[in-house]
């Protein structure tokens, strides 16, 4: 089977780690792959394996989707591919309009949020539906989403993003990775793995944190991993607050199993989400896990962790004491029963047998 992976873009995120592990996937068991990417040269995410052909098609602004609409259809020509798969809002779009001038036997189109814009976009998604053969999302609760925003028609399905157990897993450190003061004792790491963006609202968690030091109930570091275009005020809050010494940033990291593994707490705190996929992954490293109740995440976690609502830092102060007091015995049953959880419902391998169902039918 030839499959054609066209994604937004190839920058850190979720949607994108979820493209290059289905394509190395499809490529270990004998398929043709490709993946094609609207914008962004700099490619932050790639498979695994080089032979799988990434290719640029120049669409950084509107001006530019008649260039870009050209060496898409060049690509269909050539690679003649039975499936294209979509990944994310500007790629959906795109493959779905290209259609009415370019032959392709299926396309599926993937969106990774609850929230994949406004109005504007949502209307795009509405008026290209019959474009495209099947839509999915990555929760129920997203796909529900859609439907109620009538972005999607009622046959739209949910296909979880899956997990590589054989890389997200509990890692033994010989060294610590995760450093702090060593005069403070009893500290607890506090770990947040996420693009520094307005969705994943870090003023929410900051804010928790300030009420947690005021209160004086807890010993923490936060470590915060990735980057992106609130860097600089997310940088300028921790100052407002005074939490200098209880956060620091580390930018993007390969080692994420092991800062996983390390941590005592892992803290999502987004004002909205599609699946969260970091969850699964915190969960796959045994980590206590305390998040924002949006989107797909409180499926992501089962009945393990503590969740709280979007935009409350009070209630995220809470959590978080809560989870930095638990007793190991406690912790221990959590996490293991949340390895189990995503085993049965995340492991890449029965995700990837989802999707090769259908692209076969």
């Amino acid at each position: 089977m030839k499959i054609l992976y066209v994604i937004t873009g190839l920058s850190g995120g979720g949607a994108e780690k979820v493209v290059a592990a289905l394509a190395d996937q499809m490529h270990l068991r004998g398929h043709q792959v490709k993946i094609a990417y609207l914008k962004g040269r700099d490619v932050v995410v790639k498979p695994e394996c080089n032979s799988i052909q990434l290719i640029y098609f120049g669409f950084e602004k509107i001006n530019d989707f008649v260039f870009a609409s050209k060496k898409y259809r060049a690509l269909i020509l050539s690679f003649k591919p039975d499936i294209v798969h979509a990944h994310m809002v500007h790629a959906n779009i795109f493959v779905r309009l290209n259609r009415i001038v370019c032959n392709v036997p299926k396309i599926i189109c993937t969106a990774h949020n609850a929230n994949e814009g406004g109005k504007l976009r949502m209307a795009a998604y509405r008026i290209t539906d019959s474009l495209s053969d099947i839509n999915t999302n990555v929760s129920v609760e997203a796909v529900e989403a859609f439907i109620q925003k009538k972005a999607f028609k009622d046959n739209a399905i949910a296909v979880y993003n899956g997990i590589d157990l054989n890389k997200f897993k509990n890692i033994e450190l010989s060294q610590p990775k995760l450093n702090y003061d060593d005069t403070r004792n009893h500290i607890k790491k506090i770990l947040v793995v996420g693009r520094l963006n307005i969705q994943k609202d870090y003023p929410n968690l900051l804010n928790a944190l300030l009420i947690i030091k005021k209160e004086k109930k807890s010993d923490f570091k936060l470590f915060i991993v990735g980057d992106g275009e609130e860097r600089k005020n997310i940088l300028s809050l921790i100052q407002k607050l005074s939490l200098e010494d209880n956060v620091e940033l580390l930018g993007r990291r390969d080692d994420i199993p092991e800062l996983m593994s390390e941590a005592d707490v892992f803290v999502l705190s987004s004002a909205f989400e599609g699946f969260g996929l970091v969850v699964a992954e915190a969960m796959a490293c045994e980590t206590f896990v305390v998040a924002t109740d949006c989107g797909g995440v409180k499926e992501v976690m089962g009945n393990t962790g503590l969740l709280v609502p979007p935009k409350d830092s009070t209630a995220l102060a809470q959590a978080l004491t809560t989870a930095m007091e638990m007793s190991n015995a406690d912790i221990k049953i959590n996490n293991q029963q949340g390895l189990e959880y995503v085993k049965h419902n995340f492991d890449l391998q029965l995700i990837i047998k989802k999707w090769l169902n259908l692209y076969e039918k």
